[in-house]
């Protein structure tokens, strides 16, 4: 179950209902400083109007991911709440409906003492990745900087990784070590992803045993995947445009946002039909360029496919109840 925030900026606006001030992920993509240029803009964050999102799904190792929970919120009107209180409702539902049968992914906007003691709490499985500069009590019983623990110790084994954002392969390596939270007593293990020179290596805490590196390249493994959430997010924001919706009212806004997410649902409930999607996107969304036949997108295609189908064979429309 892979979690992720994202907000929904709507820059330009000021009278519809419930905006709120979000870091802008466009702003910050903007100030990346070009080569040639000189004076490179300030490095403090841009605040824009707009709303707070989480998205929740569901996915295995392998195979299409599944719609679990997608909700809105801001920190301001009538409708203001927090972000720890939104995340600790859907924590709830979900313990309520899986419980353990699941392990929850979270990137490091989740990292903290608090959330993973809520989580500890409510015996949830789960992989977090951890900020390099958090601090955690190692096996020699002292607290340090995540990355001072595996400072120096040699990695158990090192496989060639597939990087689905940049598409290449990368030599890993991978450690494991028993760790705990500050404040609690109870055990977690650390897992240490390293992809070599020039990337950062990843700090992951889990609840699941680690005591050998198989054990370790599940962990990563399961955490790689949630790159399927932020392809997820790219495609709402894109195709589904859902940073677009032009209502005042917050329960009208919601309410269209929601429409939309059904129809996300069903794109991706068409995904597990592999032979039903090959013919689809084969006669109505045929590509015959290199790249298209390399890129890996078929929701972009799926939901192109499905509009010529509309097109080409439009349903009867019904009588009129008045008529006749």
């Amino acid at each position: 179950m892979i979690w992720d925030e994202s907000v929904l900026e709507k820059s330009e606006s000021l009278q519809p209902e419930g905006l709120c001030a979000v870091r802008s992920t466009k702003a910050a993509r903007l100030k990346r400083i070009k080569p040639g240029y000189f004076n490179p803009p300030s490095g403090r964050p841009i605040f824009v109007p707009g709303f707070n999102w989480l998205q929740v799904l569901v996915t295995g190792l392998k195979g299409a991911p599944v719609l679990a929970h997608l909700c809105w919120w801001t920190t301001r009107g009538e409708q203001a709440s927090q972000r720890r209180v939104e995340q600790g409702k859907i924590l709830k539902q979900v313990k309520k409906l899986w419980g353990s049968k699941v392990i929850h992914i979270w990137d490091r906007g989740f990292a903290g003492s608090p959330w993973t003691s809520l989580a500890l709490d409510h015996h949830l499985r789960f992989i977090l990745r951890w900020n390099k500069n958090y601090h955690l009590v190692g096996p020699d019983g002292r607290k340090h900087a995540v990355w001072k623990i595996s400072c120096g110790k040699r990695s158990w084994d090192h496989r060639m990784i597939w990087d689905a954002r940049r598409r290449c392969h990368r030599k890993t390596g991978v450690l494991a070590l028993p760790i705990r939270l500050p404040e609690d007593e109870r055990q977690l293990f650390l897992v240490v992803s390293r992809p070599g020179y020039g990337r950062k290596p990843w700090y992951l805490i889990t609840t699941e045993p680690v005591y050998h590196a198989e054990q370790a390249w599940k962990i990563v493994l399961a955490y790689a995947r949630r790159w399927q959430i932020e392809m997820s997010l790219r495609f709402t924001k894109s195709e589904m445009a859902f940073e677009s919706p032009r209502l005042r009212g917050w329960e009208a806004r919601r309410k269209f946002l929601l429409i939309a997410s059904l129809a996300y649902a069903f794109l991706l409930s068409l995904l597990t039909n592999t032979d039903f999607l090959f013919n689809l996107i084969s006669r109505y969304c045929h590509r015959t360029g290199k790249w298209s036949r390399d890129s890996s997108a078929p929701l972009y295609r799926l939901r192109l496919a499905i509009s010529r189908l509309w097109l080409s064979f439009r349903p009867h429309s019904l009588p009129s109840l008045t008529s006749g």
